[in-house]
């Protein structure tokens, strides 16, 4: 006889301040991911919506407004303009490692001073290297830290210049959280090739999406993600082909 299946519990958590809307509220919903079937879980909820943060499946349930809106790149379709062509060419020389989900002193200093010159006073600027390391390392599922490092000299590591935390899932690429040296000299639009470098790492493994996570119209920080078309977005039919507002592209 086979064991009875156990049917994840779901949570909502108190209302808060909005990051992304001023005067907004929000409100998640969320359920814990453990268990020898994680992956499965992780990647059925993926399908629905929801983001995965340590442990944790969520997705917002606010109750006046349905601006986060997931979207995803469809790799097969996907053909870089010249500005992608450019940023890829530009740091066509970097070294990428798919790293075991494991933190280290180097990417959370680097962690440090994306967040001190992108977002200084985002939620996560208190983070210190512990919180970190739950961050990259309370996985329950199939992740990797993608590192993004110069060219190495004299047998030696070069430096560490982006990273990105990445759920494997049976469909795609999910992108959990992405960082970069913003200052780097000679590598504008270092965010963005981190996401170029996604999509094609997820076409050549047979991959047909790339999760880029909650999109939010009118929210600024949040644009960049409709840059990489096709799209879809979810929307209460399921999965449709979105066609955003051009917006302006990273040089």
């Amino acid at each position: 006889m086979s064991a009875p299946v156990r049917f994840p519990r779901f949570f909502v958590t108190n209302p808060g301040p909005c990051p992304y809307l001023p005067g907004k509220t929000e409100r998640k919903v969320f359920t814990e991911l453990n268990g020898p079937h994680a992956d499965e879980l992780n990647d059925a909820l993926g399908r629905i919506g929801f983001r995965r943060s340590q442990n944790v499946a969520y997705r917002p349930s606010c109750i006046d407004c349905k601006a986060c809106v997931s979207v995803r790149v469809l790799t097969n379709e996907f053909q870089p303009n010249a500005t992608q062509r450019r940023i890829i060419r530009r740091n066509s020389d970097l070294v990428v490692s798919a790293c075991r989900p494991w933190s280290t002193s180097e990417q959370y200093d680097l962690l440090r001073r994306y967040l001190g010159q992108r977002h200084p006073v985002g939620g996560m600027t208190n983070m210190d290297d512990m919180d970190y390391a739950d961050m990259v390392e309370q996985s329950p599922v199939r992740s990797n830290v993608i590192e993004y490092r110069t060219p190495g000299r004299f047998g030696r590591l070069g430096e560490l210049v982006g990273a990105c935390l990445t759920d494997q899932q049976a469909d795609g690429l999910s992108m959990i959280y992405s960082f970069y040296d913003p200052e780097v000299e000679g590598r504008p639009g270092l965010g963005n090739y981190i996401i170029l470098d996604h999509i094609m790492r997820a076409k050549a493994a047979g991959l047909p999406y790339v999760y880029l996570g909650y999109w939010v119209e009118g929210a600024a920080r949040m644009q960049y993600k409709i840059r990489y078309t096709p799209l879809e977005r979810l929307g209460p039919e399921g999965w449709e082909r979105f066609e955003p507002a051009a917006v302006e592209q990273a040089v």
